[in-house]
């Protein structure tokens, strides 16, 4: 049983994962290789001066797995919620978690199918989002949004952000108290 499942390896989802796992917390990233950030080119992205949108998700990733995410090449099909856990089922396999973050970017067919609800977005060519509250929680228990699809601007630096919003309200949430992560120089 995992902590956290995230669905989704570009800047939201492998932001989120880097916090859930350095957190202590069980992470699975499921990557299904489809983020549009690897057909960017970034210039306005703090700390990433220039950085390809694959190599920024790449440094992600990396990042993620540093601190204990395990990452699975996968294209989740189904989120199956059960008396305790939820089930995201891929094509490869079935995970269990406690919690689901949905870091699909432009895409919402998975939540939707899963029973997540959705609204109009807001943003430019970007029809579909789900409908989450200030917390990245959505109408289903256990499963939150985070990035895109969850309604913020799909500039990275935000989508990122946003991943890491969540990823700390999961973490609060299952600790009982607000987490905090702030490392010093040594």
């Amino acid at each position: 049983m995992y902590d956290v499942v995230i669905i989704g390896a570009g800047p939201a989802g492998a932001s989120a994962g880097i916090f859930t796992s350095k957190a202590g917390k069980k992470t699975l990233i499921l990557d299904n290789d489809k983020s549009v950030t690897k057909r960017a080119w970034l210039d306005n992205h703090y700390g990433a001066p220039a950085i390809s949108g694959p190599d920024l998700v790449e440094t992600g990733k990396n990042q993620a797995k540093k601190f204990g995410a395990e990452i699975v090449q996968a294209d989740a099909t189904a989120i199956i919620k059960t008396e305790d856990h939820l089930v995201v089922v891929t094509e490869s396999g079935e995970y269990e978690a406690k919690h689901v973050i949905l870091a699909t970017g432009m895409g919402v067919d998975l939540g939707e199918k899963s029973g997540v609800n959705t609204k109009p977005g807001t943003e430019p060519r970007i029809k579909t989002i789900f409908d989450v509250d200030q917390a990245g929680k959505t109408n289903v228990e256990g499963i939150w949004a985070a990035g895109t699809c969850a309604g913020v601007s799909m500039h990275t630096i935000i989508t990122a952000g946003d991943g890491a919003k969540v990823a700390i309200n999961i973490v609060s949430e299952l600790n009982g108290e607000r987490y905090v992560d702030h490392d010093i120089i040594k």
